[in-house]
């Protein structure tokens, strides 16, 4: 099937009942029937040009939604000493983001219809900005974690509303669209761990810098959306080049669908568990992962770079997940493939972790890649932009609700063990729950059918 989902809506206010569908050649004719595909014309090149400038912006957004995480994560031993944290604060430092997501990513959808997406993603990138820039000259914990919070509420919007960007402005490639902005993100997320370190001591070993030179990234990823806050047109459809049989069988009538009430729908709570459940995983092996390898034996600096394989992994499977999820009518299979991966790489931590630790960073890596499997499955689980918000904003912020105890259980679990066992076991285990539910989230159906 095209790599696209099956309805084409943007992201209208449920008023705006005259809009045209987005990605579509039928356009509704003054009479109320739909006009023939002639009557809409190729986007011309200032459509063209601003299509572009999305898709740089989302680039942009995308290598910004790690770095103010995984720089910190790099320094945290430093910024601890720094700071003079105790351990349980620092503890509670590492599940900040995923509570910040939850709590302020449910914003998103009311901002959005106030303002269209697009000048919110531009202001998320400016509250990341303003936050990694005061955050070095905090002088305190309360002040550091102000300024923490400041730059991951940016993020927990942005995360929520690029799948409605991509839904918006590209309709007719939201795989491609949707694997590029998460092979940024990917990119993003493994260059700030990997970078943070070596930059610090670059610049003379203050941890101060080492985290606020990720500020320049985040005011870079400002510049393309700040013309988009003209563009009031795209709050209602904007023109693409999306193929004529893409267009909505009722599209004369598909801007009239009242946004759906996602608390009923059976596929966005699985979505939001399926979401919730990868997100515990993904924490649980950017924050642990080394510290088991270098118990096992592993040398503290090969540890560092088996992490930094896992990461690197969701790179290229970023870019080719989405567009094959698309192709199908069903997820399923892509779920539980990954699964599997992720089931067997937790095995190979149990029984041999030193002797194979290559193969389970690579399998693990490629598991943590049900994240832009997930986020594809948002844009295709809702045929209206109204859907995709609200879906967006549930799925993200149940599944980072669900992930705020993964990380801090499995400290507890290896403090009073005594060894990675129990752990380790309870990481394999959720992969079951995992696929079930993303097998469940992945059936052919939309949210306003359950709703």
């Amino acid at each position: 099937m095209p790599d696209e989902p099956k309805t084409l809506d943007p992201a209208a206010p449920p008023a705006e009942t005259t809009a045209r569908p987005a990605g579509t050649t039928a356009t509704t004719a003054p009479s109320g029937a739909p006009a023939t595909a002639g009557d809409s014309p190729a986007p011309g090149p200032a459509r063209r040009r601003l299509l572009g400038l999305v898709a740089v912006g989302l680039v942009l957004a995308a290598l910004n939604l790690r770095p103010a995480i995984t720089s910190l994560g790099a320094l945290l031993e430093e910024v601890s000493e720094g700071l003079h944290m105790s351990g349980s604060v620092a503890g509670v430092l590492t599940s900040v983001p995923p509570l910040c997501f939850a709590v302020f990513g449910i914003t998103a959808p009311r901002l959005a219809r106030r303002f269209g997406p697009a000048a919110v993603v531009c202001a998320g990138m400016a509250a990341i900005f303003t936050g990694l820039v005061l955050r070095p000259f905090a002088t305190g914990t309360a002040a550091f974690l102000a300024a923490s919070a400041l730059a991951l509420m940016g993020i927990a919007v942005s995360n929520v509303l690029m799948p409605v960007i991509v839904k918006r402005y590209f309709p007719g490639r939201v795989g491609s669209m949707t694997g590029l902005y998460s092979m940024a993100l990917a990119l993003g997320t493994s260059v700030a761990a990997a970078a943070t370190v070596p930059m610090t001591d670059v610049l003379g070993g203050d941890w101060r810098l080492g985290l606020g030179v990720w500020a320049a990234l985040a005011a870079l990823a400002v510049l393309p959306w700040l013309p988009l806050l003209r563009d009031r047109d795209g709050d209602t459809a904007p023109p693409t080049a999306a193929a004529p049989e893409a267009a909505p069988r009722n599209a004369q009538t598909a801007p009239r669908v009242p946004a759906p009430r996602i608390t009923r729908s059976r596929t966005a709570w699985a979505l939001g568990v399926f979401f919730g459940l990868q997100a515990t995983g993904a924490y649980i092996t950017m924050g642990w992962m080394p510290q088991v390898f270098r118990d096992a034996g592993v040398p503290a600096a090969t540890a560092g770079v088996l992490l930094a394989v896992t990461m690197v992994m969701g790179v290229p499977l970023a870019f080719v997940i989405p567009r094959l999820a698309t192709r199908m009518r069903n997820q399923g299979p892509i779920v539980v493939a990954l699964g599997l991966c992720g089931l067997t790489g937790y095995t190979g931590l149990l029984l041999a972790p030193a002797a194979g630790a290559w193969v389970w960073a690579v399998l693990l890596g490629v598991s943590n890649c049900s994240f832009p499997l997930a986020l594809t499955m948002i844009g295709m689980r809702s045929r209206t932009g109204a859907g995709v918000v609200r879906l967006s904003a549930f799925a993200q912020s149940v599944g980072y609700l669900i992930s705020i105890p993964g990380p801090l259980l499995v400290g507890v679990l290896y403090q009073h063990s005594g060894g990675w066992g129990l752990p380790v076991a309870l990481m394999g285990g959720l992969m079951v729950p995992q696929m079930i539910v993303g097998t469940l989230a992945g059936r052919d159906r939309t949210v306003e059918d359950e709703c």
